[in-house]
């Protein structure tokens, strides 16, 4: 990407990353980093320090990461992988004893005394979750989350998900790591929240007043957000079969999406602090699905060939997930809510559609708001016009906003370097708060207990096809 427009001055920082030599490090964090390095958004004082418990050579992890890079640059510069590596250096330790943390402490103030300058210091959890209890209470126990000595710098820790398995272990883990850090510490990671189309949304829907005075249940028939792959779990086998569809992104970023279409005016639409609590007031006010009506609300599916992927031929985990949900606040009552995501589908595309309601006298012409979020990065409007010709015939034409075609192509920064500088800068607006992860565990819990008693209404769909049969979550409704 190209960022000559971005007037940031980033103050230096250290960044510690757990798991570097992973694969979230060497696919996202890497070349996110080296973005940020080739358009001059990190200060020359900042250090990355990649914690490794084996030996690893420094030049093998930037040689695996050039993949990444070139899958979103086209090539690599060498200058600005020069740079990056006299920034960047492995420390050896075991992450999950504690006897290395007081060190590393020490060697983080080193850092400090020999620049003289006070660095934000950022810890980035690109690890397993079930690890990231013991890692943050070692931080805490060694005084790390504290920052730099001489300023009383906080520092920041990112966490990425799941955020717990569900409502109690999530709980736990926000009462563990309370314990050692503020909320305005935590940086919970959702790329989708991070991507410039969903950003966009605030923007669009409050700087836009054609749009604002409509955006309500006397205008909007429904809501839909969709997640569709094409790729398959790809090899994951063990992480798949603990979490499932339905954890792995209808609770962990589309949930938070939702949030972010439906949200109210915020006071000030700058303020991350008015931003989260318009957020958590949508989260609060969605129904979970009742124990009576989970056949009608809730849909799964499991493309064919993952049982003896996983290998178990008694697995019922879902890779596909969808759900219709209704919201309680007077501005949103009636209005359908489908959230759909899956696994192994014809179609790779991340969407949020808009549907609003027709006219009584003109039923069958309703209008359609979409927002692409991926791959296509557009908005489109969906108009009735009528077409050339002598009779009256019509037919929708789109009109379409494209990111591409409107700004550079790579204009904008992707969602990891997004997450990088607003740690940096200490924003935490696109970050999900304690409260905002166990609203979206109360909303899904009902469906995850059921789910998880029996795979009775399990469908199984063929790779490549849409998926199961939605019939039953898209039927009329009013029973709420």
């Amino acid at each position: 990407m190209d960022n000559t427009d971005f007037h940031l001055e980033l103050a230096a920082a250290t960044i510690v990353i757990f798991g570097v030599t992973g694969d979230l490090s060497k696919r996202k964090l890497l070349p996110s980093l080296y973005e940020l390095e080739k358009n001059g958004l990190l200060h020359d004082q900042t250090r990355i320090l990649g914690v490794t418990r084996r030996p690893f050579d420094l030049a093998d992890l930037l040689e695996d990461a050039k993949a990444g890079i070139r899958s979103s640059d086209g090539r690599v510069d060498n200058e600005v992988m020069h740079r990056l590596a006299k920034k960047i250096e492995l420390y050896h330790m075991n992450a999950a004893e504690p006897d290395g943390y007081p060190a590393l402490k020490q060697y983080m103030d080193d850092i400090e005394d020999k620049s003289n300058i006070c660095m934000t210091r950022l810890y980035y959890l690109a690890i397993p979750p079930q690890i990231s209890a013991s890692i943050i209470r070692h931080l805490g126990e060694s005084g790390l989350q504290r920052g730099c000595d001489k300023h009383g710098v906080l520092s920041h820790l990112l966490l990425e998900k799941p955020f717990g398995f569900d409502m109690t272990t999530a709980e736990e883990l926000i009462a563990a790591t309370r314990r050692y850090f503020h909320e305005k510490q935590l940086f919970r990671i959702d790329h989708y929240l991070a991507k410039e189309t969903v950003q966009n949304l605030v923007t669009f829907r409050f700087r836009n007043p054609i749009f604002e005075d409509i955006w309500d249940n006397h205008h909007i028939k429904s809501i839909t957000i969709t997640a569709d792959e094409k790729l398959d779990i790809e090899g994951r086998a063990n992480f798949y079969e603990q979490v499932g569809a339905m954890r792995d992104l209808i609770q962990s970023h589309l949930l938070h999406v939702m949030s972010v279409i439906m949200m109210d005016r915020p006071r000030d639409i700058t303020d991350g602090d008015d931003i989260h609590a318009c957020r958590q007031h949508v989260l609060d006010s969605i129904e979970p699905v009742p124990a009576d009506h989970m056949n009608e609300r809730a849909v799964r599916g499991q493309y064919e060939g993952y049982k003896a992927e996983v290998g178990s031929a008694t697995s019922w985990v879902e890779t596909y997930a969808a759900i219709k949900l209704y919201s309680r606040d007077v501005r949103w009552q009636g209005v359908p809510i489908y959230i759909r995501t899956g696994k192994g589908l014809a179609a790779k595309q991340t969407c949020i559609a808009v549907e609003f309601k027709p006219k009584a006298e003109d039923h069958n012409h309703t209008n359609e708001l979409v927002f692409y979020i991926q791959p296509d990065e557009s908005i489109v409007v969906k108009l009735w016009v009528k077409k050339p010709g002598y009779d009256r015939t019509l037919q929708v034409a789109p009109m379409k906003f494209s990111y591409q075609q409107t700004f550079d192509s790579h204009g904008h920064p992707d969602a990891y370097e997004r997450v990088l500088v607003d740690a940096i800068r200490g924003d935490n607006t696109l970050f999900a708060t304690s409260d905002e992860v166990m609203s979206a565990w109360r909303i899904l819990q009902p469906v995850l207990d059921a789910w998880s008693s029996s795979g009775d209404g399990l469908q199984i769909y063929a790779k490549g096809s849409e998926g199961p049969d939605l019939a039953a979550l898209t039927s009329s409704d009013t029973s709420q």
